[in-house]
């Protein structure tokens, strides 16, 4: 029996991961679950799951997750222990019980939890692709020296991870990961300028949290996974190629030396990765309807356009820049995002406020974690000093 932390067990992968614990319930259990303020869900899962630990975010939020555990009828008897706070998120994902780390908080809020899990030689699975953005120098030094074994669980580096399988690493030629192109694939660059929160929040294939809907609709969520992919699987970014896939069912590619190109294909559900993560490097039952292969199935494959979306290269260009520069890059798009979905900036303008960032705050070298979290504090001012410029500042035409 696994013992299982979730850190963001409130999110879309804390409850998908949650809904693969509860059918095999016989190989996992929920140790603690970690959430940020969302106590009315966290105390239902509480309730069903049972864990030894809860954390919240603030210790306000912990007195509201009381009472919504009075509500659901469970006796104080029954309560985990209720913490809050950064340092109760390493607590939970480094104690002696905790046999698997589930990363699943947006942002760089649970990247001290994570590395510490790492740094702890505790089993990642890994769905908060800042941390590698942020920090991979550190992490992956961490998993070298305790031996962690970090199973990425995003659907494009969970099927990277699979492919990689197939060969050893001195026969790989290159990665190839897919977007599906979010919901502006098709739409004139001159338009995007109108292009409005409510719009830029329709994905046509996934549904997810804001940041990273709207982080799809810009492709920077690509180049985050090209950043990620690079340290997870010791790639150059030259050896990580992005095509257009909008049916989402082939997740990623790898090819060999020999030519060939082996693909991971699946449902696009999050449960697969999610269990391929809490089972490797065994594999169970599809957790999921399987593909139907009797229909008629057209996949299409695009180079993405560059020029329309700039965030995928300022992603390569940061990654090739080396030290500090891919956490600003993290740092200056969520205030980008944010400044977007309040409505005072256009759709263009989220890659004209990194840009200009990445160009305010100078790459440095990264020697720690606090380095990471300066770095990140500069980079979000520097974000939000830009945001205020007039000159990007546009009316946001509505639908």
């Amino acid at each position: 029996m696994t013992n299982v932390t979730v850190l963001g067990s409130t999110g879309s992968i804390g409850v998908n991961t949650l809904d693969v614990v509860r059918r095999r319930n016989d190989r996992f259990r929920i140790f603690a679950l970690a959430a940020g303020t969302n106590s009315t869900l966290l105390a239902k899962q509480i309730a069903e799951f049972r864990p030894r630990v809860a954390v919240v975010s603030t210790d306000a939020v912990r007195r509201d997750l009381q009472n919504h555990l009075r509500s659901v009828g469970l006796p104080e008897s029954d309560w985990p222990e209720l913490l809050h706070g950064p340092e109760a998120l390493v607590q939970i994902s480094t104690a002696n019980d905790c046999g698997f780390v589930l990363s699943a908080i947006v942002g760089v809020a649970g990247l001290e939890a994570t590395y510490e899990a790492v740094r702890k030689g505790k089993r990642l699975g890994l769905a908060n692709k800042e941390v590698m953005v942020a920090s991979g120098t550190l992490v992956t030094a961490a998993a070298r020296a305790s031996g962690a074994a970090i199973i990425p669980v995003d659907s494009e580096h969970n099927g990277a991870h699979q492919c990689l399988r197939a060969g050893a690493r001195g026969e790989v030629v290159r990665l190839i990961l897919t977007a599906s192109g979010g919901p502006f694939r098709e739409t004139p660059i001159e338009a995007l300028v109108s292009v409005t929160p409510e719009q830029a929040l329709n994905h046509p294939t996934w549904r997810m949290g804001k940041r990273i809907t709207i982080d799809s609709a810009t492709l920077m969520n690509k180049g985050f996974e090209v950043i990620e992919a690079c340290w997870l699987f010791d790639l150059a970014g030259s050896e990580v190629d992005v095509v257009v896939h909008p049916q989402s069912t082939v997740h990623a590619m790898v090819e060999y030396v020999d030519g060939s190109i082996i693909a991971q294909v699946s449902a696009t559900d999050m449960r697969m990765p999610i269990q391929y993560a809490l089972t490797y490097p065994e594999r169970d039952s599809a957790p999921v309807p399987r593909l139907d292969w009797t229909q008629v199935r057209i996949w299409d494959f695009a180079p993405p356009d560059f020029a329309k979306f700039p965030l995928l290269g300022l992603a390569y260009e940061a990654h090739a820049a080396g030290g500090s520069a891919t956490c600003t890059l993290n740092a200056a798009d969520e205030i980008a995002v944010e400044a977007f979905l309040n409505g005072r900036i256009s759709f263009p303008a989220i890659s004209h406020v990194v840009r200009e960032t990445l160009e305010r705050v100078p790459a440095q070298p990264l020697h720690s974690i606090s380095d990471v979290m300066d770095i990140d504090h500069r980079s979000r001012h520097a974000a939000r000093e830009v945001v205020k410029s007039s000159i990007i500042q546009r009316p946001l035409v509505k639908a």
